[in-house]
């Protein structure tokens, strides 16, 4: 059994995978990691099941040690990934690929251009399923380890692979990625709700505040006002425009609680959400009116495109 133990934690890393179905009814959040295609990527490429755990890294990445051979794919915003061979030297480790690595240590240090990144190892992280998933739930403290980020010394197992033998990191020379782009590089599009408000989102820009998280992204910028700033609760999920006392809107994320008093002003549409993932404290971003009927064609776009993804690693890796 092959077991990563943590050096350093980094910023904010944890277990993560697809999001909890099902349980909204009595209060959990679906949660998941932020950019589901994204794993499902690095998964493949690493020959694993595509819901198998991975780890989610924030900021920074940490540094793990493991005594024997393993193959990984870092997928997201590009973080700076370096093997130390043993005598003094470091072998810089590239994202979107399979890369294969001997027993030893692995440095991940700060992401570039975006802010989450996600490491799949061949064989999965072997954490019990919560509620039909291994992912973290931060905000109920349950599921991948112990409901919380890593810390130093955590031990985090593999599930079962096949054997790997190989006495130095070894990578092919192509690469395969999704959104490219810095993620703000074009607007949010949105479905706006009925309340009158909802058409100011869309004619200027927001700030991303600092006391943003997984469960949602506070935004700052002109305060957005309505005569009833609270309402009766209802259900609302990832993707919801939340509208708080304070005229700041909030987009909810993958731990959005199931349901909220605040107006709610529309909707991210499926398949833009992904890349609120990847913006940081004061990253400014638009947002861009759609219909329902543009936001279902871009979602399978969407899907598209990550399908044309996996045939692309399939092909790249049969040819060698």
């Amino acid at each position: 059994m092959t077991v990563l133990r943590v050096i350093a934690p980094g910023a904010a890393t944890t277990v993560q995978a697809s999001g909890r179905n099902g349980w909204r009814h009595v209060g959990v959040a679906r949660g998941g990691a932020l950019d589901p295609a994204q794993v499902v990527l690095a998964n493949h490429m690493v020959g694993n099941a595509h819901d198998l755990a991975v780890l989610e890294i924030a900021l920074s990445g940490p540094t793990l040690t493991f005594e024997s051979a393993i193959r990984i794919a870092l997928c997201g915003a590009s973080i700076d990934a370096a093997f130390d061979t043993g005598n003094g030297m470091q072998h810089i480790v590239p994202n979107g690929r399979p890369v294969t690595l001997p027993a030893g240590r692995l440095k991940l240090g700060a992401i570039r251009h975006g802010l989450r990144t996600w490491l799949a190892i061949a064989g999965g992280i072997d954490v019990p399923p919560v509620l039909g998933s291994r992912g973290t739930d931060l905000r109920g403290g349950f599921g991948g380890l112990q409901g919380r980020v890593l810390r130093v010394d955590d031990a985090l197992r593999l599930g079962q692979r096949s054997r790997l033998d190989t006495d130095a990191p070894r990578h092919p020379p192509w690469w395969v990625s999704l959104d490219a782009e810095p993620a703000n590089a074009r607007p949010f599009r949105i479905v706006p709700s009925q309340e009158a408000v909802a058409t100011r989102l869309s004619q200027h820009a927001w700030r991303i505040d600092p006391r943003s998280d997984r469960q949602g992204l506070r935004l700052s910028g002109e305060s957005l006002q309505i005569p009833a700033c609270e309402q009766l609760s209802a259900p609302v999920a990832p993707g919801t425009i939340q509208l708080p006392p304070d005229g700041q809107p909030i987009v909810l994320l993958a731990d959005a609680q199931t349901v909220g008093g605040y107006p709610r002003l529309g909707f991210v549409i499926a398949a833009d959400l992904p890349r609120m993932a990847q913006l940081r404290a004061g990253d400014t971003l638009r947002f861009e009116p759609v219909d329902a009927i543009e936001a279902e064609q871009l979602r399978r776009r969407r899907k598209s495109e990550l399908a044309r993804a996996l045939l692309a690693v399939d092909a790249r890796v049969q040819s060698g």
